[in-house]
């Protein structure tokens, strides 16, 4: 087998670098069913104004930027307005250690949308149709030595999911620690809000997982508004569902904030996986550093990551990185990844991307099974090592025991 891969790479202040290769566009397919990845000169912030209102956003058609991947027809009516909210079906569960304040609030809490206004027509219409929203609040100066986990597991209503809009907010005060489970579970059709609002000093770790039953669909903008002197880590897990869409967002409240955002996903037979990432350095001296890794395999496995960093012109002394790669276990599979990077600014400390889509390395399994590993148990050490850097990022030894529980199920899917 050989390796079929397309890099893309930027470093320091250069805004475009050529693909290396011979690179079809983005959005084609080589033989095997590979999409390489590329990379664009306009950075795929939404087209539309970011509002509060729905009515703001065209009814998307699939041939704007930010919905040429998404299949239209999987989406259950949320991106069009057919999708009626049931009322019931999602249940919300949190846990909390002692010191935070976990409440319910009505949509005319003053904190919800401090974070971040929606940038496509799905979030509008979540934002525009939840009744109620969870707010945990983490005080300033209050140090957690246990996590706070928030479950959110649909339950089918007469034998169909629920279609549910929600809204979250998690709020640390000043030079406060915590860190957060978010976990899906379930069936039902969902479009959520998330905000993270992170006050100077604060430290917040956030892990999302994604493990729905097979015919979930989950569209969420995650919102995070970094402090002075705050650091932000998020892991997004994505497993299951029939469509999942993410939209991670972050922006900078002060300088000296800091965003590590790291995501794990493994794309199945006929699944839909997209991220798509934006980070706003809107203020000086801040940094932000993504890593995203996927595996995929079965016919019409699908994923999509789209990572959009823009250093604008009063941003002196960023200092950002961004990467995707991905392993495509069988034919079938399809990736797009398209890195963006605009710079507005040349007083920066580093800024560059890269980007790879690639099989199995033939070097790596010789090795192994030079030394009498059977090829299945090689290809498992081989992808449980691609994963094994982002895994540890979670801290949490039931989370990450469990993850690589998925994993190894995921891989024996493949093999039956």
């Amino acid at each position: 087998m050989t390796t079929a891969m397309a890099e893309a790479q930027n470093s320091k202040d250069l805004r475009q670098a050529p693909v290396q290769g011979s690179t079809p566009p983005v959005g084609s397919t080589t033989t095997g069913a590979i999409a390489v990845a590329a990379e664009s000169t306009v950075a795929t912030r939404m087209s539309a104004s970011p509002s509060f209102d729905v009515a703001d956003f065209p009814v998307p058609h699939g041939r704007e930027e930010e919905w040429r991947f998404t299949p239209l027809d999987r989406l259950r009516g949320l991106h069009d307005g057919t999708a009626v909210a049931t009322g019931q079906g999602v249940k919300v569960e949190v846990s909390a250690p002692d010191g935070v304040t976990v409440e319910t609030v009505g949509r005319d809490d003053e904190r919800l949308g401090r974070a971040g206004v929606p940038v496509d027509r799905v979030a509008a219409q979540a934002y525009s149709s939840f009744e109620k929203a969870s707010v945990v609040t983490v005080p300033k100066e209050t140090v957690l030595d246990t996590p706070v986990r928030i479950t959110v597991h649909g339950e089918p209503l007469d034998g169909a999911a629920a279609t549910v809009y929600g809204q979250l907010v998690v709020e640390l005060g000043a030079f406060a620690e915590a860190v957060v489970v978010v976990d899906h579970t379930g069936d039902a059709v969902l479009a959520a809000n998330v905000d993270y609002i992170l006050g100077d000093g604060a430290k917040l770790t956030v892990v999302s997982v994604q493990d729905w039953d097979d015919k979930a669909v989950h569209v969420g903008q995650h919102n995070a508004l970094v402090g002075r002197d705050a650091s932000f880590k998020s892991v997004a897990v994505t497993f299951g569902g029939d469509l999942v869409r993410l939209n991670p967002r972050v922006a900078y409240a002060g300088p000296g904030g800091e965003a590590e955002l790291f995501g794990l996903y493994f794309t199945d037979q006929g699944q839909h996986q997209e991220h798509r990432l934006f980070v706003d350095h809107n203020t000086p001296h801040c940094k932000s550093n993504v890593v995203y890794k996927g595996a995929l395999q079965g016919e019409d496995a699908h994923a999509v990551w789209i990572g959009d960093v823009l250093i604008e012109a009063g941003a002196e002394g960023t200092d950002t990185y961004e990467m995707n790669r991905n392993l495509v276990l069988t034919d079938g599979a399809r990736v797009d990844s398209v890195p963006n990077l605009e710079i507005e600014t040349g007083e920066i400390v580093g800024a560059g991307h890269a980007s790879a889509t690639g099989r199995f390395d033939d070097e790596q399994l010789f090795y192994l099974m030079a030394r009498g590993i059977p090829e299945h148990e090689a290809r498992r050490l081989v992808v449980r090592g691609f994963f094994a850097e982002l895994v540890q990022q979670i801290g949490l030894p039931d989370v990450e025991e469990r993850l690589i529980a998925r994993i190894e199920e995921e891989l024996e899917a493949s093999v039956a």
